[in-house]
């Protein structure tokens, strides 16, 4: 008896991922109206494991010289958007305790869906279409990482900036 493997149709292969993207989109939309703690101490977090993330992958599969060049090129991109994604963060410092706390911008979360559906269109239709799926995957990493690195560093940068001018340099 041979068993068959039956591959998503039509119309399902792309409505359950847009249907999860716009679920946790729609979650992270809500968080990120409310203001949160920002602590400079961990912005560094994020970016540092998401650069191990991105050293394994390509240890475990080395890219080519044209996905080297294409990584370079989308981390130098993802740098860009990453610090006017930065900027778009609202940064509050108290005025009397100087404590900072930080607001989402809905633009920022359209950057990150903008970056998802470029990938999944990329890996989906581009295969039909000839894409080096390798170049466009290791690409979007680097671009996400120069993206997460330069958004906290901004943020850093402009609320240090804020504290110093609020009197409150040392509260961080």
């Amino acid at each position: 008896m041979q068993v068959q493997v039956v591959q998503p149709n039509g119309v399902l292969q792309y409505v359950i991922p847009v249907v999860v993207i716009a679920i946790v989109f729609t979650l992270r939309a809500r968080r990120m109206t409310r203001m949160r703690p920002l602590r400079l101490n961990q912005l560094w977090i994020v970016p540092a494991i998401y650069l191990a993330i991105v050293a394994a992958t390509f240890v475990a599969t080395p890219p080519g010289r044209s996905a080297w060049i294409a990584a370079a090129v989308a981390l130098i991109v993802g740098a860009a958007i990453g610090w006017q994604r930065g900027r778009l963060m609202q940064i509050h410092v108290d005025p009397e305790t100087h404590a900072l706390s930080q607001k989402g911008s809905p633009l920022a979360v359209l950057f990150l869906l903008g970056i998802i559906l470029i990938k999944t269109v990329a890996q989906g239709e581009g295969r039909s279409l000839g894409f080096d799926v390798a170049l466009v995957t290791d690409a979007a990493l680097a671009l996400a990482l120069g993206m997460f690195a330069m958004t906290r560093v901004e943020m850093y940068l402009r609320a240090k900036r804020m504290l110093d001018e609020a009197g409150g340099g040392a509260a961080a």
